[in-house]
């Protein structure tokens, strides 16, 4: 009886604490939060709603896409934002590397794979973003259809490609990831030579996701890549004839993430927007609501059915040494390769 009567005093006296700190937290909490992101403005919503419902704190979040990198550059020495919330690994390495944010650890760190968190602390993952290849299934049959990304130079695919221009952060990764599949042999030189010839074959590159999938939809190309979640999201929710390549090569893998800025104006408030954003419960609820892939392995369990059950082969990619080179290479891509294949009289 003794012990039992400790147990429940213990436990009490546990619960009391973490009363205490949560209430302390939540005193110590700035008023807002300012978000900058690439993730659009229904789920940032989603989101943000249900932050301020929990702790009473206003979310400012803007969308800056691809100028996300750019605009947090920029305000370096005076910063209007206190989280960055999306955008690919490679960025928040290239970012952390110029001393752009600060370390933190939510509790749920150690639940993420390697592969998805910053060894230092500086980002962590909260959606996984698989590139996959797919078809127009009513264009060509899974003989017909490419294998892996090499084969989409073969000239019986010219004219039935259309892609992302590198302005999309998933277009970027995925053209250095191939690049540097190249370059990890020695071989870099027949890397451009190879996006050259994809360029040859490509009919036409789009600035925005949804005018691809119209362009494929409308079948005046068969073969595309594109995020996965985006792939899955036209075959189910706009009966697209669509079939999902698992490139023998691999896909690359991007991790969105999460980080606090270095000199946030609402510290507090920004280390408690990550610890939400990045939790089971909400990554669950993007899978429920967005068809986004989560990191942390717990919200699987509340997520459709197809991500529980979608198994693909990864690139092998070091992020680290593509976030050096990316930028480069992507301008060298838009001076050098981006329609350079293309007949000028159009022939």
């Amino acid at each position: 009886m003794k012990r039992i009567l400790q147990a429940v005093i213990a436990v009490a006296a546990f619960a009391s604490v973490t009363f205490v700190a949560a209430s302390l937290m939540a005193a110590e909490l700035e008023k807002k939060v300012v978000v900058y992101s690439t993730h659009g403005e229904a789920m940032l919503e989603m989101v943000a709603d249900a932050y301020t419902k929990e702790t009473g704190v206003k979310v400012d979040f803007i969308n800056l896409k691809g100028a996300l990198a750019d605009r947090v550059r920029a305000e370096k020495a005076n910063p209007q934002s206190d989280v960055m919330y999306g955008a690919p690994s490679s960025v928040y390495l290239e970012l952390k590397s110029e001393g752009l944010f600060d370390a933190f650890t939510p509790s749920w760190a150690d639940k993420l794979d390697p592969l998805f968190k910053d060894a230092e602390s500086y980002w962590y993952g909260t959606i996984q973003t698989p590139v996959m290849m797919f078809y127009n299934t009513e264009m060509l049959s899974e003989d017909e259809a490419p294998k892996d990304w090499y084969e989409l130079t073969d000239p019986k695919y010219a004219g039935n490609l259309v892609f992302r221009n590198a302005l999309s952060s998933s277009a970027r990764a995925t053209y250095s990831a191939l690049l540097q599949q190249f370059e990890q042999k020695g071989e870099l030189d027949k890397g451009w030579q190879f996006m050259k010839a994809l360029d040859a074959n490509t009919k036409q590159y789009y600035g925005s996701g949804s005018m691809l999938f119209q362009a494929v939809g409308r079948k005046e190309a068969a073969v595309s890549f594109m995020v996965l979640n985006s792939i899955i999201d036209n075959k189910i929710n706009n009966k697209m004839p669509l079939a999902v390549i698992d490139a023998t090569s691999g896909s690359p893998v991007i991790t969105d993430g999460i980080a606090l800025i270095h000199g946030a104006k609402h510290p507090n408030a920004a280390r408690s927007f990550i610890e939400f954003a990045g939790s089971a419960k909400i990554q669950a609820m993007l899978a429920q609501k967005f068809n986004r892939l989560p990191t942390h392995p717990d919200a699987l369990a509340d997520s459709p059915a197809w991500m529980a059950d979608t198994h693909f082969k990864v690139m092998d990619v070091d992020w680290q040494d593509l976030a050096a080179k990316q930028s480069a290479w992507m301008q060298k891509w838009d001076a050098e390769v981006k329609n350079s294949g293309k007949d000028p009289k159009g022939k």
